[in-house]
């Protein structure tokens, strides 16, 4: 449930900052501490305010003439504040300064349209021809040429995020009525476009979006008063280009006759947004209104008009929604709980009650079962929901069972579809995300592309599989093809990503992995698209651009190419890190490598598969484990920086199995003797080391107990005798 609370009054606004599309304010940006905006106008002035005590704090303005054309926004790493006004003039000041004509000077060489500032990644700076670069590197060279990428298409929004230790900028163009979204990873130095996916006679109004676990969720308000929401997996083929984002409807705006006209939204958390706009009901003057709503159960949850007309512009920070009213600028507190009907019908689910399965293993099923699967798995549900006391709950079940039904039979339908005609339709029916049974439902697509690929060995929708994987929470039993076909198909990335979201891998198919990821040549891994952020902070990346010509085949695979492109024997090649020690595999294989080291195993199952490792490969693998240990021990808390980084515990956990599994073959071999050699020593100079700690542990706390000792009160008791 989602409820508004008290509001006031933070300021009055000036003559530019009026109702209407057009006035208000150009943004409000937090600021340097918590309870802290930042207020830029549509002229000349920032303003910085307390929240809390609806008092300004400072107020800063550029000379007359020059009109700011960038809100100002605060460097959380230096509590300066950065601004840009006549479209290429940088200024940044700290809260001492007055005079901003006396701050520091910047004159670039292209037109700036947002600055995004992250709390642990410092300012990006997005230009108006698309280009983005880091504060810090803009600086060094104000007049940097500034590439521009997106022609003719104008910018509509930008935001920027965190993800882990990398920044990530998405923005969404505009031209000719068509829709562009760009997403770039700055450490990467990566930039992915896609069309946004046209819908009849609406466009989108206004966008928003978040990140959580490697997925971009764009929300777009339309001018048919719906919210769409849009899935961007951040790894992708970076050999496709202008791929189109299909879309699914996440709210109507729509309650009791009365359709909300938006301008602008925002997200509360998963299961809230709050809408700005006009409420319009047949036969009565449309109301501008503030509106809560919740997206699970499609519900207006609260609402408050606003008489005096707003701009149409609406910001939230700290659960307090601020926007124009009339001719003030007005704060609402809010508060969201989280959705659960049974909840609000008193009826929590029973502890004791066990969990109704609705999982089958599509791997024993041929294609003309699925119906008869769908079927028993539907009945399973309607039984589970006869317990239930709510008969309008037990309609919906039973409406929405031809639904079911009708899964089953589309997979029939297409079974000898063209392969363009296929993927759409099971496109179309991922796109259906309150679908009943939808876990089901993905394995039971999944099931049908791996069909296919068996069939066709030519076939392979590697961005496709990417995608579901990416999106959706999957599982290895859910889906056990996908990873033996990717493994035939010798798909690294996706075996990479198999491993990072798949918790219940068997131990045979992360040794299959293992051993693929350590065959590979370095050569091919350069080609393509591996998720490098568990090594891009303790590991040098070198780009090799050379271009390689390919045979162009059916989706882009060639069952051929695999003579050129696997690689048994050990590379020769290393790459020199800053401190002076060799990887003695390149960033990508680390990259996969570290993929297997976070998968979960059982040392049972896992040591016999260990024991047919090729040598040579199992050299290779204690190569990279004793360096990754080397880089650890670097460091004082022995943590790797980076994304899903290796720890030293299951560092050591894998060295000590592939030692069990190859201790005689590691001695015998002339190779493995130095590395043995420096392996024992390194281990006994560590060992020394905590000892030499322990030492100096227990000194330390011998002369802080004696110190305790003195600082004790003590007291005495002394007779006197008179005589």
């Amino acid at each position: 449930m989602a409820a508004l609370c008290g509001g006031f009054t933070l300021c009055g606004l000036g003559p530019s900052g009026g109702v209407g599309l057009g006035g208000g304010l150009l943004a409000l940006e937090p600021g340097p501490d918590p309870d802290h905006v930042l207020l830029t106008d549509r002229g000349r002035t920032a303003t910085l305010f307390k929240v809390s005590d609806q008092k300004p704090l400072g107020c800063w303005s550029v000379k007359h003439g020059q009109i700011i054309t960038c809100p100002v926004v605060c460097n959380f790493e230096t509590h300066e504040y950065i601004a840009v006004h006549d479209d290429k003039v940088l200024r940044i000041w700290k809260n001492k300064d007055i005079n901003l004509d006396k701050v520091f000077k910047a004159t670039l060489s292209a037109d700036v349209y947002r600055i995004h500032s992250l709390p642990n990644g410092g300012p990006v700076v997005l230009f108006k021809g698309g280009g983005v670069r880091t504060l810090d590197v803009l600086l060094e060279a104000p007049q940097q040429e500034i590439e521009n990428i997106i022609s003719d298409e104008v910018i509509k929004w930008s935001e920027a995020f965190m993800e882990g230790q990398q920044p990530v900028l998405i923005f969404a163009t505009e031209k000719d009525g068509d829709f562009f979204v760009y997403v770039q990873k700055l450490k990467m130095n990566s930039l992915h476009k896609y069309k946004l996916e046209q819908q009849e006679l609406s466009k989108p109004m206004s966008f928003t979006a978040y990140i959580k676990n490697q997925i971009i969720t764009l929300l777009c308000l339309y001018s048919n008063d719906s919210v769409y929401k849009v899935l961007i997996p951040l790894q992708q083929n970076t050999e496709e280009e202008d791929q189109i984002l299909s879309k699914s409807l996440l709210l109507n705006l729509s309650v009791s006759g009365s359709v909300l006209k938006g301008t602008s939204f925002v997200v509360l958390d998963k299961d809230h947004v709050a809408v700005l706009g006009s409420l319009a009901t047949s036969g009565e003057e449309s109301k501008e209104c503030l509106t809560i709503w919740n997206t699970k159960f499609q519900t207006l949850q609260t609402s408050k008009e606003l008489p005096l007309g707003t701009s149409g512009q609406l910001w939230c920070y700290e659960e307090k929604f601020f926007f124009t009213h009339g001719k003030v600028l007005t704060v609402i507190m809010y508060k969201c709980e989280t959705s659960s009907l049974a909840a609000a019908v008193g009826k929590l689910k029973d502890s004791q009650t066990p969990d109704v399965s609705s999982f089958v293993n599509w791997n024993t099923l041929g294609d003309e079962e699925l119906v008869v699967s769908f079927q028993s798995q539907q009945s399973v549900a309607l039984k589970s929901e006869s317990r239930m006391t709510l008969r309008s709950k037990r309609n919906t079940v039973a409406k929405v069972q031809p639904d079911t039904l009708s899964v089953g039979q589309l997979l029939l339908n297409l079974k000898d579809a063209s392969t363009t005609a296929f993927e759409d339709e099971l496109r179309q029916l991922m796109s259906k995300a309150q679908m009943p049974d939808f876990q089901a439902t993905i394995g039971c697509v999944i099931t049908a592309l791996m069909n296919r690929c068996k069939t066709n060995p030519k076939y392979y929708p590697r961005s496709f599989l990417l995608q579901i994987v990416q999106t959706r929470d999957l599982s290895y039993s859910l889906c056990p093809d996908l990873m033996a076909v990717a493994l035939e198909k010798k798909d690294v990335h996706l075996l990479q990503i198999c491993l990072q979201r798949f918790p219940d891998i068997p131990e045979e198919i992360t040794y299959a992995c293992l051993k693929v990821f350590l065959s590979i040549s370095e050569a091919y891994l350069q080609r393509i698209d591996v998720n490098l952020e568990s090594v891009i902070c303790y590991i040098d990346i070198e780009f090799n651009n050379k271009e390689v010509k390919t045979e162009i085949v059916e989706n882009g695979f060639n069952a051929e190419l695999e003579q050129d492109i696997w690689d048994t024997k050990v590379t020769k090649e290393t790459h020199l890190m800053t401190d002076g020690e060799f990887c003695p595999v390149g960033p990508q294989k680390a990259a996969l490598l570290n993929a297997i080291l976070h998968s979960a195993y059982s040392e049972t199952f896992l040591l016999p598969h260990l024991k047919n490792l090729p040598a040579q490969q199992a050299v290779l693998f204690l190569r990279y484990l004793y360096y990754l240990y080397v880089k650890c021990s670097e460091k004082i808390n022995t943590t790797l920086p980076g994304i899903r980084s290796p720890t030293i515990n299951q560092i050591m956990d894998w060295m000590c199995l592939l030692l069990d599994a190859h201790f005689t073959v590691m001695v015998m071999l002339p190779e493995a003797k130095e590395l043995l050699s420096n392996l024992h020593k390194f281990v006994r100079a560590q060992v020394r080391f905590y000892s030499e700690l322990n030492k100096i542990e227990g000194s330390l706390r011998e002369l802080q107990r004696l110190n305790h000792q003195k600082d004790s009160q003590t007291y005495s008791i002394e007779v006197l005798e008179l005589i």
